[in-house]
């Protein structure tokens, strides 16, 4: 249906070119290539998009490979990748040929059945993009229609590639500015639109999500997330509403709400639907943006439409309906986590259903036509909210949670990181379960002070960093290590219950595939790659990767062999920020890696290379402990995102309690002020920062790295 409309919309529009009335400004769907109808009957022996199907299940009809002879999978072949970075993405197969990005936005083209390079595409990102890129140089995927392949850059352009060569057929840039947004997330098509979202919710971003033509790369639509500046008018009906849920001058910060994931197209209904990310700033106070008075007492201050799903029709862009998870978001619980569509008997009656499991902590049933609350349950712990009212699904907020009122440090379950972030569920309509890579992690939040200003570097989140950094004591890091777990939950929607689950030593594993063979696939950060019995959760295989896996695999079948294939490479967030958090799982290395896997297969991988013995030598302390106090604020809000809470990094960016810059003023000066390595992707942060600051920071990192020699001693 939705396709035929399509059809007639491209034909009429062609009459009137026709007539002299009107110029098209749409190509139309393809008509060769990857077409709809062929995402549409999603192929098992191929993987056309990022998740499968339309419906985004992740869920493979190919049975080859199940429960029975599982043990008999080995590594078929294995590309070793030049980007040593968070490898988030997942493969896609048409016609023989493996497409797979890489980070740095990369994009790479195998034989899928021997694994030999077709083409290679590289869009030269500039390394200081690093700098407004919250979460590492990731990239999760590109996307087929036609004969193009599209990817987003983490600079934020929309690229159509030529299948067969990796020829740049059209760029598009994206982004309004080069401060404030990247990209990260893969492209979908549906209709021959493109549609990409952003990142930068945690800079000055103001949320939206685009189409654009995929035979030209024209715009063909833009909806924001959130309202623009009153003054200037509203571009609809949705934005004046929203503004409504707004105080302040919200507008000056952007807002957040971005779509840096999650955009799911449902055929059924003819809608685009897509998550949105957290309010910017985090801290409510710092710019008055839930200090709202207006005639909606049950929508003052939820700030519209962050940390929510939203519907539009997908041809015009039009609003249809939005379900906002979390009002007034204050946690970075962001509802970017893949949106999923199934067909299911609930309460007695089928229904066509949105499934949701955002960092939030609850899981979500909504109707796909009309986005209606049908129920939701807390599927792992929580502490922000102290339940889900029954008929509107909204929240009730715990009064503690509200950090910015409180004036005290508080410690939320979930923390930043999501009980549940972007990393892939899958749905089995075999089982009826959905399989989702639960974080078990808590998060400190303290607002910052009355003195706080937004700046020209940096998170604009208005949080103490300082404050809220781990200290060097071992029974309270010890306590925190032990309180941060990860697990496969596997999750019954219709009963709202927990069917199993297998835990892990630690969080951030990746993303799942379930197939009709009874499987579950899934890679860990203890750098494993598993497969799990989808009825019961029993553990049948494992395959050693040599470096933590995020991605979600897929699979496909070519001469009715079926392959298993996963991108593997240690990075993201959860290297980069968390501290001491970031070994609990081991210690974290990258060797990225595309790896392909069969039955009866018998490769190996070559031996890994030895993990460098990291002892910390500091130069002794000489500073004062004024200096250590204004150093931990300006490293709080400027260098932890990047280099680790608390001094102490992952395996990603350089760990500056080890760095030879910390013993002389001068280079941490050229570093630091001078942007000596801004080719590296350390620009210079001249524009917040002097050279008193410079030395500081120094002194904060110095003592630090004593601090925790000291510990080392013990």
């Amino acid at each position: 249906m939705a396709l035929a409309k399509w059809i007639a919309a491209s034909c009429a529009a062609l009459a009137l070119a026709a007539c002299g009335e009107a110029e098209p400004s749409f190509s139309g769907p393809a008509t060769q290539g990857v077409t709809d109808a062929m995402l549409a009957a999603a192929d098992g022996n191929e993987w056309l998009t990022y998740g499968r199907d339309y419906g985004e299940q992740r869920f493979s009809p190919l049975t080859q490979i199940s429960a029975a002879n599982v043990g008999d999978l080995g590594l078929a072949w294995y590309a070793d990748l030049d980007t040593a970075r968070g490898q988030e993405a997942t493969p896609l197969m048409h016609d023989g040929v493996l497409y797979v990005s890489t980070a740095w936005s990369m994009v790479k083209a195998y034989d899928a059945k021997t694994g030999t390079l077709i083409w290679e595409y590289d869009p030269e990102v500039p390394r200081e993009t690093l700098v407004r890129a919250c979460c590492d140089a990731v990239n999760r995927g590109v996307a087929l229609y036609g004969d193009k392949v599209f990817v987003a850059t983490l600079d934020g352009r929309l690229v159509a590639l030529d299948q067969k060569t990796g020829a740049v057929e059209w760029t598009s840039t994206v982004v309004p500015n080069q401060e404030d947004y990247t990209i990260t997330g893969a492209p979908r098509v549906a209709g021959g639109r493109v549609f990409i979202g952003t990142g930068g919710a945690e800079y000055r971003a103001r949320g939206f999500i685009a189409a654009y033509d995929w035979e030209n790369g024209e715009e063909l639509w833009r909806w924001h997330t959130v309202p623009g500046n009153p003054a200037d008018g509203f571009e609809n009906d949705a934005m004046e509403m929203a503004a409504s849920t707004w105080g302040g001058n919200w507008w000056e910060l952007g807002g957040g709400g971005t779509v840096w994931d999650s955009i799911t197209y449902d055929p059924v209904n003819d809608l685009v639907l897509f998550g949105t990310g957290n309010a910017e700033p985090w801290n409510p106070a710092v710019n008055d943006r839930n200090a709202v008075a207006n005639t909606q007492p049950d929508t003052q201050g939820d700030n519209l439409f962050t940390s929510s799903i939203v519907a539009l029709h997908a041809d015009s862009g039009e609003y249809a309906w939005h379900f906002q998870q979390t009002p007034e978001d204050r946690w970075d619980y962001d509802s970017n986590a893949g949106i999923t569509l199934a067909d299911m008997t609930i309460k007695g009656e089928q229904r066509h259903v949105v499934l949701h499991a955002p960092k939030n902590g609850y899981f979500y049933v909504l109707d796909a036509a009309s986005g209606a609350f049908i129920q939701a349950e807390a599927w792992t712990a929580l502490n922000w909210s102290t339940g889900i009212d029954p008929v509107t699904g909204k929240p009730e907020i715990n009064p503690q949670a509200r950090y910015e009122l409180t004036g005290e440090t508080w410690t939320g379950l979930p923390g930043a990181a999501g009980a549940h972030s972007w990393q892939p569920m899958s749905y089995s309509p075999d089982t009826g379960l959905v399989y989702i890579p639960a974080n078990l992690t808590a998060f400190p939040y303290r607002a910052a002070g009355d003195d706080w200003e937004p700046s020209a570097l940096g998170f604009q989140t208005g949080i103490d960093g300082a404050g809220t950094a781990m200290p060097a004591i071992p029974e309270i890091r010890q306590a925190a290590l032990d309180a941060t777990t990860g697990a496969l939950v596997a999750w019954d929607p219709v009963a709202g219950r927990e069917a199993w689950r297998h835990d892990y030593i630690g969080p951030w594993n990746g993303g799942t595939l379930a197939t009709a063979g009874n499987l579950v696939f899934q890679g860990s950060a203890g750098e494993q790659f598993a497969a799990f019995n989808a009825t019961s959760g029993e553990r049948l295989w494992s395959f050693a990767t040599q470096s933590g896996v995020m991605a979600a695999p897929m699979t496909y079948a070519i001469d009715g062999e079926q392959y298993v294939a996963v991108l593997v490479g240690w990075g993201g967030i959860w290297d980069i920020a968390p501290g001491v958090m970031t070994a609990k799982s081991g210690r974290p290395r990258n060797i990225s890696r595309l790896m392909v896997f069969k039955l009866g297969a018998t490769g190996q991988l070559p031996a890994p290379p030895a993990l460098a013995e990291m002892v910390l030598d500091p130069p002794a302390f000489t500073g004062t402990p004024q200096q250590v106090a204004a150093g931990a604020q300006s490293y709080g809000r400027y260098c932890g995102a990047c280099h680790g809470d608390a001094g102490i990094a992952g395996a990603l960016n350089p760990d500056l309690r080890h760095s030879g810059a910390i013993g002389d003023g001068d280079v941490m000066r050229m570093v630091l002020i001078d942007g000596a390595l801004h080719e590296r992707g350390m620009v210079s942060f001249a524009s917040v920062l002097n050279a008193d600051d410079a030395e500081n920071i120094r002194q904060y990192l110095i003592s630090r790295a004593n601090e925790d020699k000291a510990l080392e001693n013990r």
